[in-house]
């Protein structure tokens, strides 16, 4: 099918969903929209989108379609649902589905749509809303590999990197692997540096030593660099409660599958602590803030000094490049 024929539909115009709905715009390819408030497609509709009133009238219209959307609950609402995309959609059609979703979840959609003679696919996404913007963006799918081959110039217009990982629900995994990977990790480096603060050693200079280590070379400890050095966790890059969202997915995989998951559930607890004292609307990593308040400590490393340690030497300077 040619870019002037296809008719790409997506649901979700969220903070994530609006931005990759934006790069399918600019790819040239004709694109129809729906979400719960239409407000949210404004400036879509100007740039000559076509609104749809429902999923459903969505489906009926579009040859692939994509959804981003907060909660499994939410896609599978969308897609099943009464007036879903499955009421609409047509034999043939590709349904790509680009949120964090539960593997279940994803597996039942799938099993729904082949029974329609349409595709699904779970295609979950890694690079925050500026990895959206910019189209440098992870795009990871699971399910038929030759209906990913054959939309795969759609998917590059939303992101940069877009992989097939394996079978339905084999990028949903993956999703949930670097996610609870990163979460947990979040975890382990509250608790950890907070012990090195307590035991008296200055903020910015624990961090800058512990740099210089086999696995500070490798960048893992620049996560710290934007909310728990600074101490700033507003206004979020990736809210406290999606987080806590996709944690609980991934533990949920680990209960499936009779993993243990120790530091996991600590996580997804640490995580639960912190929504009940009501910081879901923070950046997810305010839940580092729950150890300083453990050892009595506040950690916020003055903006001007930060700057200063993270400036590289220029060429100027003598630096060589690699």
């Amino acid at each position: 099918m040619s870019k002037d024929s296809m008719v790409v539909g997506f649901v979700g115009l969220g903070t994530m969903g609006s931005r990759m709905a934006a790069n399918v715009q600019k790819a040239g390819l004709k694109l129809l929209v729906h979400d719960l408030h239409r407000q949210a497609a404004s400036h879509h509709l100007k740039a000559g989108a076509i609104w749809a009133d429902s999923p459903r009238a969505l489906a009926g219209q579009a040859d692939v379609i994509f959804s981003s959307l907060p909660e499994p609950a939410d896609v599978e609402a969308v897609a099943l649902g009464p007036d879903g995309l499955i009421a609409g959609i047509r034999p043939g059609a590709a349904y790509f589905d680009l949120s964090t979703n539960s593997p279940s979840v994803v597996k039942k959609l799938n099993t729904a749509f082949a029974e329609r003679g349409a595709h699904m696919l779970d295609a979950p996404v890694s690079g925050g809303p500026a990895g959206a913007a910019s189209r440098k963006l992870a795009i990871w799918v699971g399910g038929d590999e030759n209906v990913f081959n054959r939309h795969k110039a759609v998917l590059d217009a939303i992101g940069d990197k877009a992989a097939y990982i394996g079978p339905i629900g084999s990028a949903t995994v993956a999703k949930l692997v670097h996610n609870m990977s990163g979460y947990a990790l979040v975890c382990a480096l509250a608790e950890t540096f907070t012990m090195g603060v307590k035991a008296g050693v200055e903020p910015l200079a624990l961090w800058q030593a512990v740099r210089q280590g086999a696995a500070g070379r490798r960048r893992t400890f620049d996560a710290l660099i934007d909310h728990f050095l600074p101490g700033k966790y507003d206004p979020p890059a990736f809210a406290l409660r999606l987080a806590h969202k996709d944690i609980a997915l991934a533990n949920a995989l680990g209960r499936e599958l009779g993993m243990p998951m120790r530091m996991c559930n600590l996580a997804l607890a640490e995580m639960t602590e912190a929504m009940a004292r009501g910081w879901g609307n923070r950046d997810s990593r305010a839940v580092m803030l729950l150890e300083q308040e453990r050892a009595g400590i506040e950690i916020a490393v003055d903006p001007e000094r930060l700057r200063a340690a993270l400036a590289l030497p220029s060429p100027k300077d003598g630096a060589k490049s690699a």
